[in-house]
């Protein structure tokens, strides 16, 4: 009996770890992929199959780390310049997103007879989207950084914000007397204080603190660092009222220009891939087949309807905002059901007396089940885009021969192909807009379909074989990261680079990458060059000019790589007046 009981501490981990080497490879073997295995061997083990664990919400709560370090990661791979780019399709698209979707799906519950502030929490929590789940759903089809993949990114993350002014209208409606709580101006300082507690630290003092470990030599210490990092970034952001996932996020981006970025990415790793197999487990050990088999036809038409509205509405707001129709369908698919963040405001709501529990009980297992579906559902994306006319093209490179591997086939990439095709080489062409291959098919361009930024497509087009990469992607963070790539994963083999502006060749050349190409740079020295010719000046003034102009551009350029972008010129003296 003693032993017996001093087993007990280890065999809920034995029980996880089992479930997971059993369900997860089996899952991917039938083809439904690791998240639909977790929450399949989650409902295996949990109280309403072998019994194994009793206790979902006790594992909830651990596993809920598992979020908070992608969100984590996610900044890391994320820079402020990035998400700068992204604002409109997280503040417009977002916020049209949750306001829409939780409107539409507000009908439902109100349709049942359900009161307006229930049907209003009900609604609004459905609008929200599993950022675990689809965000694990594209990292292992490697669409991370497709369009449909950063539309549904930008999304998912104006959803997690939107989390904290849903718990206060949770409180705004409840009919229960107040437990004492602070003042609303007292809470949104308190919140305020959190926030910038967390930028202050992570702009000041993070790069300092693994320096001095760095210095240590001990690895398993730069570790822990990195956890403490997490851990008290989500702390003070929960301690605040806020998600603690967002406060992993925050953390997550300030560290992302950081030298320590791929050292502590490394070291979450491991951990983030466990913890979040460990929530969808507890997903699925958090269904209750009581309330599935008592209310199956209802769940049954619920799920339905929460699929259709929310991804017909989210295709639907997409278009609105001018994303391509294959985008769109994609995204809407990915966002169609509800997320984890529904569990926290439905039990917040039952708590509230805003919603009877019953009803809370029957939203939560109709989050789980619409989580369930999503990953089988996404198969159908191919099949109604090949209906549409729409076809996506195959990730197929078995007959990719080229020995220069061109990134980008827009205007700059056709450009520079001409010169090489001119010589003789034979190209390899990479692109992941469906739109600009097909054009490109017309005038008999054979161009690859795949995404530049991910390893393995790079190692199928063959870039380890290759003479030269030529990068001439049009986006500067789509462009830093197929650089990353091949400065991590391929050092051996050279490569060139198109620049955005200014300020994008400087952040290359920081990163070690010698003479990058501005896209518009050569284009304004011919007008500069063009514009003296028709004021009249002699041809070789006006080229002696061009290469005056050339020389202390480059001389300015290197100054701002030493000195910062704000370095000055040298003085711009004119050699003749207008009157001369």
């Amino acid at each position: 009996m003693a032993e017996a009981s001093h087993l007990t501490p280890i065999l809920q981990p034995m029980i996880f770890l089992a479930t997971a080497v059993i369900a997860v490879p089996l899952a991917k073997r039938l083809g439904l992929g690791s998240v639909l295995g977790y929450i399949a061997g989650g409902i295996a083990i949990g109280p309403w199959g072998l019994g194994l664990l009793g206790d979902p919400a006790r594992v909830a709560s651990i596993a809920e780390l598992g979020i908070v370090l992608l969100l984590f990661i996610i900044g890391l791979e994320l820079n402020l310049g990035r998400l700068w780019a992204l604002r409109r399709d997280i503040f417009g698209l977002g916020t049209a997103q949750v306001l829409g979707c939780g409107a539409l799906l507000a009908l439902l519950p109100r349709a049942l007879g359900h009161g307006w502030g229930a049907a209003l929490v009900a609604g609004l929590g459905l609008a929200l989207s599993s950022t675990a789940l689809v965000m694990q759903l594209l990292e292992e089809r490697g669409e991370t950084e497709t369009p449909h993949g950063r539309t549904a990114f930008a999304i998912l993350l104006l959803q997690d914000l939107a989390i904290v002014p849903l718990l206060a209208l949770v409180a705004f409606l409840s009919p229960l007397p107040s437990a004492g709580g602070q003042p609303a101006w007292a809470e949104a300082l308190l919140a305020a204080g959190a926030i910038a507690a967390v930028v202050l630290a992570g702009r000041y003092l993070l790069n300092p603190f693994f320096a001095l470990l760095a210095r240590s030599g001990a690895r398993e210490i730069m570790t822990a660092a990195a956890l403490l990092v997490v851990l008290g970034a989500a702390g003070v952001m929960a301690l605040a009222g806020l998600s603690m996932a967002m406060g992993a996020f925050l953390a997550g981006l300030l560290l992302a220009e950081s030298n320590y970025r791929h050292e502590l990415e490394a070291d979450i790793e491991p951990f983030r891939g466990l913890l979040l197999g460990l929530f969808f487990l507890s997903v699925g050990m958090s269904v209750d087949l009581g309330v599935v088999w008592a209310q199956a036809g209802l769940l049954l038409a619920g799920v339905l309807a929460l699929v259709l509205l929310k991804g017909l509405a989210t295709y639907a707001l997409s278009r609105a905002f001018r994303h391509p129709p294959a985008t769109a369908l994609r995204a809407g698919m990915l966002l169609s059901q509800g997320g984890e963040f529904g569990f926290v405001l439905y039990a917040t709501a039952a708590a509230a007396g805003v919603m009877q529990p019953a009803l809370a009980s029957l939203l939560v297992a109709l989050v789980t089940l619409s989580m369930a579906v999503t990953p089988p559902l996404l198969r159908l994306a191919p099949v109604i885009l090949r209906r549409c006319g729409r076809p996506m093209p195959e990730e197929d490179y078995s007959d990719a021969r080229g020995s220069v591997l061109v990134v980008g086939f827009g205007r700059f990439g056709q450009q520079v192909s001409q010169f090489l095709l001119r010589q003789g080489y034979a190209l390899t062409l990479l692109d992941n807009d469906v739109h600009r291959i097909e054009e490109a098919g017309r005038f008999g361009a054979r161009v690859y379909y795949g995404d530049g930024t991910r390893l393995d497509v790079l190692r199928a087009a063959g870039v380890g074989r290759m003479r030269l990469v030529v990068i001439c992607t049009d986006r500067p963070e789509v462009t830093d990261r197929i650089v990353a790539v091949m400065q991590e994963a391929f050092p051996e083999i050279p490569f060139l680079v198109r620049a955005f502006d200014r300020r994008h060749a400087l952040g290359l050349m920081a990163r070690g990458v010698d003479n990058p190409v501005r896209e518009t740079l050569e284009s304004a020295f011919r007008l500069g060059r063009e514009a003296l010719l028709a004021l009249g000046l002699p041809r070789e003034e006006a080229e002696a000019t061009e290469r005056y102009i050339r020389q202390r551009d480059r001389a300015w350029l290197e100054a701002q790589a030493v000195g910062g972008l704000y370095a000055r010129p040298a003085p711009l003296t004119p050699v003749r007046g207008e009157s001369d």
